[in-house]
């Protein structure tokens, strides 16, 4: 199993980079024996870890989006290194954050892996790891949400410290009042002298709500419906090209509070010592992209650099998993990664000077999905595994029967039908009956059931519209990729494919909102309540 192999080998890099960096701190230990304490301190990185929400990885201006307008994510790769083929975890904001901060796949991660879920105490976790380490560690906007993180147990926050006081001046609607990069300023004055940090800066955007043509003011953006490119599942019109421009504006408020935070950085000479990694939970909040396994669900915008410590200006195609973040971190900052982490360490690839593929063996990644809001009865999942290749994607949907968005007919968690699928005037033009009539074939691709076995050809077919499951000239094709699919799950102790479902019965912890209602660990009086609420 070429995935597994992995894990002796980058353990091995581990303990060399750990050895490395504690004897450099121990040989200049003994040439001061009385600024031990800063020499500690300065052997390692800082870490500024940048993360959007509901961003696909197109959607910037180095990966040639002929209207965005992404500088601050085009410095940093081009400062570093521009990954093309990076892979969130899951489709899914909790989920896909929980990967992030384990290292793990979402099926070992037990009630972290489903929205609005809650974290075991036990789980080994980054930030609390480097704060163990003497890290400075912290964050502004949406740390790990949503959920209850305590509800297990845990008794600090996931992500360090909260920076959120300080707020926005006038803003478009939609956009989050917290003042990102004024919050990290107020971060960075509270760290210790030559004390390393790390920072989780997490927008909000370009997650919905929108304000309506906020995309074609002046000055913001191509302003240009007709520059848009609308990718194939969606119907080609202009409300769903405005709608994309609306969510192109998000992404440009992201990246401008991205280009403070690196502008601060170069004020106080920390941004050589800091490693920069912008990336996002999972794709874009429009149909058959968010809450999917197609590329447009889950994979990733992914820029990193490091000043000098790494060489510049390369672009890298190795298939990497958000799941890698955890050991790349810990890795850096010289503590052991934890063995229960299948995530392997970016170094090798960082410290490489090589561009495009570097590691061979980095030819395929496993994305996974359960539960996004409560859409269906009972709070019943919409199971699904896939794994990634350069050349194919295939995918297994455990229970076919089951409408992957929560169908027509069942109000989900955020009162509407159709809940995986965000409200949106998208959504909102494709349910219209006659919209449905006028164009079947994207309305069936974003709503509709679907087989078993997905298979998809990547280079013929980049929308993934094609599937080719069926077609027995990729039987053999098919029949390996399950095999390698299911040898993983099985390796890595996915309950799904030792026939058991733990995700249904797990808490959904809204607390707020329409949502609440399917809150079982709510008494039933005050579920009823938030029922009668408005908005969801």
């Amino acid at each position: 199993m070429k995935k597994l192999s992995f894990f002796k080998k980058y353990k091995s890099f581990t303990i060399q980079i750990y050895l490395v960096i504690h004897l450099s701190v121990f040989i200049s230990s003994c040439i001061s024996p009385n600024g031990q304490e800063a020499l500690i301190e300065q052997s390692r990185p800082n870490i500024l870890f940048a993360i959007a929400d509901d961003q696909s990885w197109l959607h910037t201006s180095v990966f040639g989006d002929r209207v965005v307008k992404t500088p601050a994510f085009d410095r940093v790769a081009e400062e570093g290194i521009l990954f093309r083929n990076s892979f969130s975890s899951c489709p899914s904001c909790t989920a896909s954050r929980s990967a992030v901060i384990s290292g793990q796949d979402i099926w070992r991660v037990k009630q972290a892996g489903v929205l609005f879920g809650s974290i075991p105490r036990d789980l080994k976790i980054y930030p609390h790891l480097l704060v163990q380490a003497g890290y400075h560690v912290g964050y502004t906007g949406k740390g790990w949400l949503p959920g209850n993180y305590s509800a297990l147990g845990l008794d600090k926050d996931p992500i360090g410290r909260e920076y959120n006081a300080i707020k926005e001046g006038h803003i478009a609607d939609g956009i989050d009042k917290r003042n990102y990069s004024a919050n990290f300023n107020e971060f960075l004055k509270d760290r210790k002298e030559n004390q390393p940090f790390c920072f989780w800066f997490g927008s909000t955007e370009p997650h919905r709500v929108y304000q309506d043509g906020v995309g074609r003011m002046i000055g913001v953006t191509g302003n240009n419906p007709d520059d848009v490119d609308v990718p194939p599942f969606l119907p080609d019109t202009d409300v769903i090209r405005n709608d994309i421009l609306d969510y192109y504006y998000e992404i440009e408020w992201f990246d401008s509070h991205l280009a403070s935070m690196l502008v601060k950085l170069e004020e106080i000479g920390e941004l050589a010592n800091t490693m920069v990694v912008v990336t996002s939970d999972n794709g874009m909040p429009f149909p058959r992209a968010k809450t999917t396994l197609y590329d447009w669900g889950v994979r990733m915008p992914l820029a990193i650099c490091w000043g000098d410590k790494i060489k510049g200006g390369r672009i890298v195609d190795d298939l990497v998993s958000h799941t890698d973040f955890a050991p790349t971190f810990l890795e850096a900052a010289g503590i052991p990664v934890p063995e229960e982490m299948t995530g392997k360490s970016l170094l090798p690839l960082l410290f490489s000077d090589q561009s495009g593929i570097i590691d061979a063996s980095r030819d395929r990644v496993f994305t996974a999905t359960e539960r996004h809001t409560w859409c269906r009865p009972d709070g019943a999942t919409y199971p699904v595994r896939a794994i990634r290749t350069r050349d194919f994607l295939y995918m297994i949907n455990f229970e076919p029967d089951r409408w992957p968005t929560g169908g027509p007919s069942f109000v989900s968690s955020n009162r509407t039908f159709h809940g995986d699928v965000d409200a949106c005037p998208t959504k909102s033009f494709m349910v219209e009956p006659v919209n449905k009539e006028k164009f079947p074939g994207e309305y069936e691709l974003c709503f509709g059931k679907r087989p078993a076995e997905e298979l998809y050809k990547i280079d013929d077919d980049p929308g993934q519209i094609n599937n080719l499951a069926e077609n027995s000239e990729y039987y053999e094709v098919k029949s390996e990729l399950r095999k390698e699919l299911m040898t993983y799950l099985e390796e890595t102790g996915d309950p799904r494919v030792m026939g058991e479902d733990p995700w249904q019965g797990y808490v959904y912890h809204q607390t707020d909102g329409f949502g609440a209602t399917y809150n079982m660990s709510l008494p039933a009086d005050t579920r009823a309540r938030h029922a009668l609420r408005p908005g969801n």
